[in-house]
C-alpha cells in the first residue's frame, strides 16, 4: 500500500471528520464519572454521532484485516489495558483511568482521536502517567513539517518518555488516514532519527503513543476477545492521539475542538 497525498478537497474533508471525532469526545467528558459504564458511553456516543453528526462509528464491525468484528463504536481502554478495550457493563468505579478512542467517518473521510480521562479523583501516579504521555504526544507532533522523517517524531516521543521513566509500546503505532482508517505509512512511537519515510506536504497520519507505567511488554487481554490489550505486568498504560495534516512548513492537528485540553506551553513558544 502507497501514501496518499491530502489535496484541497481531502484536506478540508479531514478537518471536518477530526473536527467531529473530538467533539465526541466533548460530549462523553461529563458522562465519565463513578457507576458509569462503557457500554453506557459507547452507546451515548454510537448515538451522538449517528443521529446529531450524521456520521459513521468507523470502528463498529470493523475487521482489520481478518481479525473478529469489532463489536462497538469506541474503544474503552480501563487502567492496565493499552487499546483496543471493548465496552462492558462494568461500572467504573473512583481512581479508574480510562482512554476513549474514538474515529468517525463523514463523507468518506476518517477523523480519529483519544484522549485519557479520570474517574473521580485519580492517584498521583496515574495523572503524571497521562501528563507525560500527553506531552509525549505533543513532543511527536511538534517535529512534523516537511523534509522531517518518521525516525525523527518516534524518537522525540521514545527520548522524552524514557527519560521520565516509563515505556512506549513497541507493538502498535499511529498511521496513516483518509478515506481508508489505517493506510500507509506507519507511524512508530520509538526510533532513530533520520530514519524511515520523509514527510511531504498533504500526508495525514496519526501520532498516538502508548506509555506503559512499568515495562513495555503487551499481551493479549484475559478476555480473549480477540482485541483487547494489556500491559503484561499489569501497570498501568496511558495513551493520547491526534490526526496530523502536514503542512508546507509544518504541521495542523486536525482533531482540536472546544473541549479540547490545552496545548502544552513548550509546543506554542
Amino acid at each position: 500500500m502507497t501514501i496518499t497525498y491530502k489535496d484541497a478537497q481531502g484536506i478540508a474533508g479531514m478537518r471536518v471528520a477530526g473536527r467531529l471525532a473530538s467533539e465526541v469526545l466533548d460530549y462523553l467528558t461529563p458522562f465519565v464519572v463513578p457507576g458509569v459504564t462503557t457500554n453506557a458511553l459507547d452507546k451515548l456516543a454510537h448515538d451522538y454521532i449517528v443521529n446529531v453528526q450524521g456520521a459513521i462509528p468507523a470502528p463498529l464491525n470493523y475487521t482489520g484485516g481478518g481479525k473478529i468484528p469489532y463489536p462497538k463504536s469506541i474503544c474503552t481502554s480501563v487502567n492496565h489495558q493499552v487499546c483496543h478495550g471493548i465496552p462492558n457493563d462494568k461500572a467504573l468505579k473512583k481512581g479508574d483511568v480510562l482512554n476513549i478512542d474514538v474515529t468517525v467517518i463523514k463523507n468518506t473521510w476518517h477523523g480519529d482521536t483519544s484522549r485519557m480521562f479520570f474517574v473521580g479523583e485519580a492517584s498521583i501516579a496515574a495523572k503524571r502517567l497521562a501528563a507525560v504521555t500527553y506531552d509525549a504526544m505533543w513532543h511527536g507532533i511538534k517535529m512534523v513539517k516537511p523534509g522531517v522523517y518518521l525516525g525523527d517524531i518516534g524518537h522525540a516521543i521514545q527520548r522524552f518518555t524514557e527519560g521520565h521513566g516509563f515505556s512506549v509500546v513497541r507493538e502498535f503505532c499511529g498511521h496513516g488516514i483518509g478515506q481508508v482508517f489505517h493506510e500507509e505509512p506507519q507511524v512508530l512511537h520509538y526510533g532513530r532519527p533520520g530514519t524511515l519515510d520523509k514527510l511531504v506536504e498533504g500526508m495525514t497520519f496519526t501520532i498516538e503513543p502508548m506509555v506503559n507505567a512499568g515495562r513495555k511488554e503487551i499481551k493479549e487481554g484475559p478476555e480473549k476477545d480477540g482485541w483487547t490489550i494489556v500491559t503484561q505486568d499489569r501497570s498501568l498504560s496511558a495513551q493520547w492521539e491526534h490526526t496530523v495534516l502536514v503542512t508546507p512548513t509544518g504541521y495542523e492537528v486536525l482533531t482540536l475542538s472546544a473541549g479540547s485540553p490545552p496545548i502544552p506551553a513548550f509546543v506554542l513558544a
